[in-house]
C-alpha cells in the first residue's frame, strides 16, 4: 500500500480522499491557497502545503513541488483541476511519484470528445449521428448541419463539465451555438474546434462506473441516472436508474466495460451514455477519466470504497472485485452556495452548518461554521447521500434530511432541492434530462 500521499484538491473531495486514506494508515498531504486556509481539509490532514494562490490547484509544477518537499509517494487529484491532465500525470512518473489515476494516453485519447468517438465506434459501442471529424467553424457546422439534420447538439471537443454545450434547431441557432462553444471551449481548455451530434429531447443520462485492474481487466457497476440538470450541470443522481431493468442494464455494463478496455483502461473511470427510455436505445457520450461527483451512490449500494480501490490500483496491488450488483437504492443531492431562485453563485462567510443524520444519511461536505466560501472556485458546499433498501425510502429519509440541513451565511440551493423532490415528476422516476427547466417553468405566473 501506498505509505504517503498528496491530496492535489480542497473541500469535499480532498476530505473524502483523506478520510480513506487515514482508515488505510495512510499520511496525507493537503493543499491550501490561502484564501481556503481554514477549511477542514487544510486540519485533517497530517501535513499541509500552502499554494501561491487559487490559480497554483491548475500548476502542474506547483502539484508537483509540494508532492516533492512534502515526501509524498503519490499523488490522488480527486476530480475537477488536474484531474484529467495528461500533463500532470506524466510530470509525476518523471518525479518518480504514483499518479492514483488512468496513464496520460488513455486520458489524451478520451479527453478529445471526436477521438474518443470515433474510438469506442469501432469496437461496437453505439454513438449518435455527427460528426466524423471536429467542426473548426460555422460555414463547416452548416454543412455537416444539411447532412445530419435538427435539432444538433454542439460540443466542445475539450474537456468536461457542460462547457460548451447547446442545443441548435436551425441555421441561426447553429451558428450561435458553434461560435459560443468555440469560444468557451478556446477560454477553458485551449481548444477552439466542436462536434455535432444529434441532440435527443426526452433523453436520460445515464452513466456507468468502472474500474480498470492491474490484471487488466475492466468491472463494471451498476448505472447512475445523472438526469436531474441544470444546464448542463447534475444536480442529483441517484442510482439504480428508474428507467434501466435488468437486461438493459447488463447492455449498458457490458459497452462500458468494452470502451474502457479498448484503451487499456486502469484505475477509477466512468462512461456516460445518453438513454432513450421508450425504445431502450443508448448512445455514448464520453469517459471521465477521474472520480466522479456523485461516486458515493455507487459506493452506498456496492457495499465498496472507491478510493480505496483506486489506491490499491495505483500501488499495483492483487485487486480483486466481485462482480457489483446494487443492493438497495440511493441519492446524492448536491448542496451549493447559490441563489435556489435565480443560481447566481452567493459565497459568505459560513455562521451555521448544521448536517442531517440518521439511518441512510451521510454528507461528505467541504465546510463548517466558522468558514468561508470564497468566489474563486465552484459553488460546491457539500454532497447529500440517502440510501435505503428501496427508492420509496430513500425519498421519505431524503425529505426529512434536506429538512434538517441548515446552511446560514452564504446563499443556499437546499430550497431548490427540495422543490425538485417534492415534484411529482421527480417523485415518480420518470423524467429526462429537462426536468430542471419544466420545474423552473412552472414557477413563473
Amino acid at each position: 500500500m501506498i505509505t504517503s500521499l498528496l491530496v492535489a484538491n480542497r473541500g469535499e473531495i480532498a476530505r473524502r480522499v483523506i478520510r480513506t486514506a487515514r482508515a488505510l494508515g495512510v499520511r496525507t498531504v493537503a493543499l491550501h491557497a490561502g484564501v481556503d486556509a481554514d477549511l477542514p481539509h487544510a486540519r485533517e490532514a497530517d501535513e499541509v502545503v500552502a499554494l501561491a494562490g487559487p490559480g497554483a490547484y491548475r500548476d502542474v509544477e506547483a502539484v508537483v513541488a509540494a508532492a516533492r518537499t512534502s515526501g509524498a509517494e503519490a499523488v490522488h487529484p480527486g476530480y475537477g483541476f488536474l484531474s484529467e491532465s495528461p500533463a500532470l500525470a506524466r510530470a509525476c512518473a518523471k518525479e518518480g511519484l504514483l499518479w492514483v489515476g488512468p496513464d496520460p494516453e488513455s486520458m489524451e485519447l478520451l479527453a478529445d470528445k471526436v477521438a474518443a468517438r470515433n474510438h469506442v465506434a469501432a469496437r461496437g459501442v453505439p454513438v449518435l449521428p455527427g460528426t466524423a471529424d471536429a467542426v473548426t467553424g460555422v460555414d463547416e457546422a452548416l454543412a455537416a448541419a444539411r447532412r445530419l439534420g435538427y435539432p444538433l447538439m454542439v460540443k466542445a471537443t475539450a474537456g468536461g463539465g457542460g462547457i460548451g454545450m447547446g442545443v441548435a434547431g436551425d441555421d441561426a441557432q447553429l451558428a450561435k451555438a458553434v461560435t459560443t462553444a468555440g469560444s468557451r471551449g478556446r477560454g477553458a481548455f485551449g481548444d477552439a474546434r466542436v462536434l455535432l451530434e444529434r441532440y435527443l429531447p426526452g433523453a436520460r443520462h445515464v452513466e456507468v462506473q468502472v474500474l480498470g485492474l492491474p490484471d487488466g481487466s475492466v468491472v463494471g457497476f451498476p448505472e447512475r441516472d445523472c438526469s436531474v440538470q441544470r444546464r448542463h450541470q447534475k444536480v442529483v443522481e441517484e442510482t439504480p436508474s428508474p428507467a434501466v431493468d435488468p437486461p438493459l442494464r447488463a447492455r449498458l455494463r457490458a459497452a462500458a466495460v468494452s470502451a474502457a478496455e479498448s484503451v487499456g483502461y486502469r484505475n477509477a473511470g466512468t462512461v456516460e451514455f445518453l438513454l432513450q427510455p421508450d425504445t431502450g436505445e443508448f448512445f455514448f457520450l464520453e469517459v471521465n477519466t477521474r472520480l466522479q461527483v456523485e461516486h458515493p451512490i455507487t459506493e452506498e449500494v456496492c457495499g465498496v470504497d472507491l478510493v480505496a480501490l483506486q489506491l490499491q490500483v495505483a500501488a499495483g496491488a492483487d485487486v480483486r472485485v466481485e462482480p457489483p450488483r446494487a443492493r438497495g437504492h440511493a441519492m446524492e443531492f448536491r448542496v451549493c452556495a447559490e441563489d435556489p431562485v435565480r443560481f447566481l453563485p452567493g459565497p459568505g462567510a459560513v455562521a451555521e452548518w448544521v448536517e442531517p443524520a440518521g439511518p441512510g444519511i451521510r454528507v461528505d461536505s467541504g465546510y463548517a461554521a466558522g468558514t468561508t466560501v470564497t468566489p474563486h472556485f465552484d459553488p460546491l458546499l457539500a454532497k447529500l447521500v440517502v440510501s435505503g433498501a428501496d427508492r420509496a425510502q430513500v425519498l421519505d429519509r431524503a425529505r426529512r434530511a434536506l429538512a434538517g440541513f441548515r446552511v446560514r451565511g452564504p446563499k443556499c440551493n437546499l430550497p431548490f432541492l427540495v422543490e425538485v423532490l417534492a415534484s411529482p415528476e421527480f417523485a415518480s422516476g420518470d423524467y429526462d434530462t429537462g426536468i430542471v427547466d419544466r420545474l423552473v417553468a412552472s414557477r413563473r405566473p
